[in-house]
């Protein structure tokens, strides 16, 4: 239940820059009057503007700013639910939207409309249709319950009943259903897309294959090329081994050679300076009649039997030098053979090197060969297995959602059944249109209306008289409207009560007594009214003198300096 408490505004319509402030919850039955065009219906617009950001009259926003002081149009309103307290201003030129909970300003949202929505729909929890039908009946721009379409009447009830909330559902349940109907579509074509792959990889797989096969062909018969090639250089290599080891037969005395070499030059080198040395015998006899060391004549017998000596010598050594000569010569032919067979050989190593380079890189080739093979017999065998699992596994999983939609499809269509006027909002409104029922022909007996008055399930009126005519609600007079009115509106107060939907301590009557009801119709009411329980109820009349002594409270509204105010 929502308790207002005070209403307050300044610069609203012909208010001036001065608060003016209305208790709304301190006395049960208030009367408010004042002459015409003194502001006394001003609460009913401020109320409403600042609930709902518009006025209760038709009047435009820009209008509600007093035109004397064109600025700072302002109004404020206290009320209780839930156990918090709120404080909402709203104000014109500049424009001022806030909303207190418990003294703390709560968060403002960008949008201004989306900032009311959530205000209407979280906190007061009514729109203004169900706030002017239970709250306020006024008599300028008040349309009675009975003159609302019946997709109003609907709308209110809901309000009342607090069933609202299933035609919420019932478009967020929309929105579901379309979303459910594109996703199976969606589903459906993914579906139809995995088979058309499966296929093609299938097909794929095929041609794949038979390319692997030929590759693997083209493979092999290089293969055996290099078998072949590897098998003829192989032999070659082995007779180029074979001719290296027989020439290296050919030079095994190489080592003989250059010992005996050695042994030649030295011997030549040893006679040679024997040769020298004895030819310097010679020359000194030849040279000399002394001796250099004693100085006696040296015998010429002596002297001639030296010389021949040393003669016969050189003669013994040149004959042993021509021999070594002949052998240096032999062993110079015999190392120039072997320096020719080492060529030879280098050569043909050279050329049994090349071989087996050739050899090893006709090798690496066949390995590599061999591995594409294995790698080529490999993806023809695994390969298409992996792709085809993993388009399966997708297209199992999309089957999987795709049952999973159409149980949700099955599930939504359920819902939908549900949700419809004729489901679940139609069971509870079935079961409130005979308390509804009886709670207007109360209402209508206390004010010695006796008809019988019904609404149907789709909120289409039905009236008998008293001899069981026949009646519509534009058949009665004024007055007798205005009895079903105004046993509607208590009647609407009783089930937000009830059903503690829009239910307020607040109730606000326009001229009611000024218009179509008599004076018993009068007394009745004011019966009605002052029975109420937990209401504050404010009427707003011009029959002042008559009715203010049958009020707990008395509010008089007057014009002072053009701008209106509440009198001392």
């Amino acid at each position: 239940m929502i308790r207002f408490k005070t209403c307050r505004w300044k610069n609203f319509l012909s208010t001036g820059n001065v608060m003016t402030e209305v208790e709304l919850d301190k006395h049960q039955t208030t009367l408010i009057t004042g002459q015409n065009g003194a502001g006394k219906s001003t609460i009913l617009d401020a109320l409403c503007f600042a609930l709902y950001n518009k006025p209760f009259r038709n009047i435009k926003k820009p209008q509600l700013i007093n035109s004397i002081n064109n600025g700072a149009c302002v109004v404020e309103i206290e009320f209780s639910t839930n156990g918090k307290e709120y404080k909402v201003i709203r104000g014109v030129k500049p424009a001022v939207f806030e909303i207190y909970q418990n003294g703390e300003q709560l968060d403002q949202k960008a949008d201004a409309r989306e900032q009311q929505d959530d205000f209407e729909k979280n906190i007061l929890r009514m729109n203004m249709k169900s706030f002017t039908q239970t709250v306020i009946l006024g008599s300028s721009s008040f349309v009675p319950f009975m003159q609302l379409t019946p997709y109003v009447r609907r709308e209110v009830i809901e309000d009342l009943l607090d069933i609202g909330v299933f035609s919420t559902m019932a478009l967020l349940l929309k929105e579901k259903v379309s979303k459910n109907k594109q996703d199976i579509i969606l589903n459906e074509k993914d579906i139809q897309s995995l088979e058309a792959m499966i296929t093609m990889q299938k097909e794929q797989s095929i041609f794949d294959n038979q390319k692997r096969t030929e590759q693997i062909e083209t493979c092999m018969e290089r293969i055996s090329d290099i078998d072949k090639n590897i098998v003829n250089l192989k032999t070659a290599a082995e007779s180029e081994q074979n001719a290296i080891n027989d020439l290296i037969e050919q030079i095994i005395d190489e080592t003989k050679i250059h010992n005996r070499s050695s042994r030649a030059l030295k011997i030549e080198k040893d006679l040679d300076l024997k040769k020298k040395a004895s030819q310097k015998t010679i020359d000194f006899y030849n040279n000399n009649d002394h001796c250099p060391t004693c100085t006696q004549e040296i015998d010429q017998a002596i002297k001639a039997e030296k010389i021949e000596e040393k003669n016969k010598t050189i003669a013994e050594i040149e004959d042993a030098l021509d021999k070594v000569s002949q052998e240096i010569e032999k062993i110079n032919e015999r190392h120039n053979e072997i320096v020719v067979i080492k060529g030879t050989i280098e050569a043909r190593r050279k050329s049994l090197e090349n071989k087996n380079a050739l050899i090893r890189e006709d090798d690496r080739e066949r390995s590599l060969i061999q591995k594409q093979i294995e790698k080529l017999r490999e993806e023809s065998v695994t390969q298409p297995m992996n792709k085809l699992a993993e388009l399966n596994e997708k297209k199992d999983v999309e089957l999987n959602n795709k049952k999973e939609l159409l149980d949700q499809r099955q599930v939504l269509e359920i819902a939908n059944l549900i949700l419809r006027d004729s489901g679940i909002k139609a069971k509870i409104i079935k079961q409130y249109v005979p308390i509804i029922n009886q709670l207007v022909n109360k209402y209508l007996a206390a004010m010695d209306f006796f008809v019988k008055f019904e609404l149907d399930e789709n909120f289409n009126e039905k009236i008998l008289s008293r001899h069981r005519d026949d009646f519509t609600y534009a058949s009665f007079s004024e007055g007798e409207k205005m009895r079903i009115d105004l046993a509607l509106l208590f009647t609407w107060r009783m089930i937000a009560k009830m059903k503690n939907s829009s239910s307020s301590n607040l109730l606000i009557l326009d001229e009611v007594f000024d218009a179509s009801l008599d004076t018993n119709g009068c007394d009745e009411f004011l019966k009605i009214i002052q029975n109420l329980d937990d209401s504050n109820v404010f009427v707003i009349s011009h029959k002042g003198d008559i009715l203010q002594d049958k009020f707990l409270n008395h509010i008089r509204f007057e014009k002072h300096k053009n701008f209106s105010r509440v009198a001392a």
